[in-house]
């Protein structure tokens, strides 16, 4: 089974049972919505731990989320440094807008210029409010920081693992 990282459990979040969560997804009304199904992996464990989600709220840089059946520290408190995945299956259910991907399809990417120049790989992807923004490293090491608009990205082939972009002036 595939599995995809959605968040990890930092700490316990009060006495009735609440996690502390940091996202790794770009769906979190999605994922952490009342009645989601997410699988606890807990630290040096293979097998996960089915959860359902009771209650979702933001906090701060973190989402707090209890978990049904879970309703006092104790019982969450080994989760604590846990990682919550979802299955292809679940990812499968999403309905993404034209022009919309998962991080893990964009991630890994090679990306050209118009030209058909390697520029580099996607390596991470960073939430900047107005627009995604990639990281790309280039093969000698150097980062460059490729906004997500359309006046940039021109083509994306998750397929083929294969990213086109118009190079503006001063964008490397």
């Amino acid at each position: 089974m595939e599995w995809f990282n959605v968040g990890r459990i930092v700490n316990t979040h009060g006495i009735r049972g609440e996690v502390r969560v940091l996202s790794s997804t770009d769906f979190e009304e999605l994922r952490f919505a009342p009645g989601s199904k997410l699988a606890v992996f807990k630290k040096d464990e293979k097998k996960p731990i089915w959860v359902t989600v009771e209650s979702s709220r933001k906090h701060k840089n973190f989402i707090l989320l209890t978990f049904e059946g879970y309703n006092n520290i104790n019982l969450v408190e080994p989760f604590k440094e846990g990682m919550l995945k979802v299955t292809m299956d679940q990812l499968e259910d999403d309905e993404l807008e034209e022009n919309e991907y998962y991080y893990f399809e964009i991630i890994g990417c090679e990306v050209f210029s118009e030209e058909g120049e390697l520029i580099g790989t996607v390596s991470e992807i960073l939430e900047t409010g107005a627009n995604d923004v990639w990281e790309v490293k280039a093969s000698n090491g150097k980062k460059h920081y490729i906004p997500y608009i359309e006046e940039v990205v021109k083509n994306i082939d998750v397929e083929e693992k294969k990213i086109t972009i118009h190079i503006m002036e001063g964008l490397l």
